[in-house]
């Protein structure tokens, strides 16, 4: 996944009102309001005084010129748009790079299913199982491991439910964390932060759902998927 636009430095002031990041502009110096794409706590992301990287609107009149894309950390790049790990899955299903999800013809987005919920991306051939495919943005970092959530997720425990019933009914169901950063060798659930969601993982588990973990290369062109992260769950 290229970035459309080349991103353009800034200093973070303030994240607030969890859409919304007061920046000011490393090349002009000019304060602004930007869109922050991301409602999770994003611990260790958004400090006063970071550095971040912000892609320009798409509509030159948006009332927000700016959305937030990267922060920049001692270790590397993280991507905190949760928008953006759906459309890196899909690429690099298509592109082969997820092994676990080869071999399917077709790949389709945001399909209904089960109780008034959209799956991310349905993968589907003509002998085969329906795959569906869940996926997660993960960009907390803790003691050397990516973890997931980063805040509680009542919607998150709900698809966890609803992929439960797909596995059971004789379809794939998989699970699929995204990392949008690069300093991490393992993958965990937040158990502490949000004890419900480990709970719905270890019963959709239990029931046939699948999951995956894949990390990724960023850089200020883009964000790709990178290799395949172990999973740490007892």
């Amino acid at each position: 996944m290229q970035f459309e636009k080349p991103l353009e430095a800034a200093t973070l002031i303030r994240r607030y009102k969890r859409f919304l990041a007061d920046v000011s502009l490393d090349a002009s110096g000019l304060h602004l309001t930007a869109h922050c794409p991301n409602p999770g706590a994003m611990l260790g992301l958004a400090n006063e005084g970071d550095k971040i990287w912000l892609r320009p609107a798409k509509n030159p009149k948006s009332k927000l010129p700016y959305a937030w894309e990267l922060t920049e950390l001692k270790t590397g790049l993280v991507g905190i748009d949760t928008g953006r790990p759906n459309r890196i899955a899909e690429e690099a299903i298509q592109g082969g790079l997820i092994p676990e999800l080869g071999g399917y013809e077709n790949c389709r987005r945001e399909v209904k299913y089960g109780e008034n919920s959209r799956i991310d991306l349905l993968l589907t051939s003509a002998n085969r199982q329906d795959c569906y495919v869940e996926v997660k943005n993960v960009h907390l970092k803790r003691n050397g491991r990516a973890e997931f959530p980063d805040s509680k997720t009542v919607r998150g425990a709900k698809h966890l439910g609803e992929l439960a019933k797909v596995a059971e009914a004789g379809s794939r169901a998989v699970m699929l964390y995204i990392v949008q950063r690069m300093d991490c060798e393992i993958f965990s659930l937040a158990d502490d932060i949000d004890p419900a969601y480990g709970l719905a993982f270890r019963d959709a588990r239990a029931r046939g759902v699948e999951s995956f973990c894949y990390d990724c290369d960023i850089s200020l062109g883009g964000i790709v998927l990178r290799k395949s992260l172990p999973l740490s769950i007892l």
